[in-house]
């Protein structure tokens, strides 16, 4: 078996009194697409939010790779990488945000160039090679002078996509990626994650499409309360699922 590109064990997290993560365990093989379902609330942003490094977890252990990114002492102290080590297992994933979080007053080519010039420290020519490529997969050609607000809400999203691949991540993740948009839009995103499943990206992807998580996924996993209710292959968890849980949500989905 190939070392998992991500992995999280036994993680929790709580905001006060509320334990929003309870034991979870996930972790992601190199080309392997999971899609995480659930109602809202049911901590899947938050996972992803703990995954990538915006929250830190209370309790568990958190790796991309050999990297250890969080580890957990027997006195229940979480401990993180930090410097260079840090930025070095940043570097390893890329996350696409609902609401594009582009930088507004950059251009498509600025915002996707950035990173790797700034925290990468690579060569700008290759960088704009590299960039334009990246801006041309995503059918965002004629766009590269224009700043974000004067793209559609679908190319901003295919900009920020373009954004994130520009790292060169082992892993990207997606956090309801077309939920801002509306079902026209939603399908020029979705196009284009298909087009990087079928590249062999490793992906996570937070979503509520579930035709698009059976047909793309490779497995999904189903949270509510905080927990991994179910997971497995799509179409059985999708058609067949175990837990009564799964069984309710998926009913209003249901046509």
């Amino acid at each position: 078996m190939a070392e998992p590109v991500f992995a999280m064990e036994h993680v929790s997290k709580a905001f006060g009194g509320n334990v929003v993560l309870r034991d979870i365990s996930l972790s992601v093989e190199p080309g392997e697409v999971v899609a995480i379902i659930g109602p809202s609330g049911g901590g899947k942003s938050t996972l992803l939010r703990c995954a990538t490094t915006l929250e830190q977890i209370d309790s568990g252990t958190l790796s991309y790779g050999d990297l250890q990114v969080a580890t957990t002492d027997a006195s229940g102290n979480v401990a993180y990488l930090k410097g260079d080590a840090l930025r070095r297992a940043k570097s390893r994933f890329g996350l696409v945000f609902q609401s594009y979080n582009l930088f507004p007053h950059m251009s498509v080519l600025k915002n996707i160039m950035d990173a790797p010039i700034v925290v990468q420290k690579r060569d700008r020519a290759e960088v704009e090679r590299e960039a334009r490529a990246l801006i041309a997969k995503m059918g965002l050609t004629g766009t590269e002078d224009k700043v974000p607000c004067q793209l559609s809400g679908g190319q901003q999203q295919r900009a920020s996509i373009a954004r994130a691949l520009a790292l060169n991540p082992d892993i990207l993740f997606f956090d309801e990626p077309t939920s801002a948009l509306d079902p026209e839009l939603t399908g020029e995103v979705l196009k284009v994650i298909r087009q990087l499943a079928a590249e062999d990206i490793t992906m996570i992807i937070v979503t509520h499409e579930m035709a698009f998580a059976r047909d793309v996924a490779d497995r999904v996993v189903f949270m509510d309360g905080g927990m991994i209710v179910e997971e497995g292959d799509p179409a059985e968890v999708l058609a067949n699922p175990k837990q009564e849980r799964t069984r309710a949500f998926l009913a209003r989905y249901s046509g």
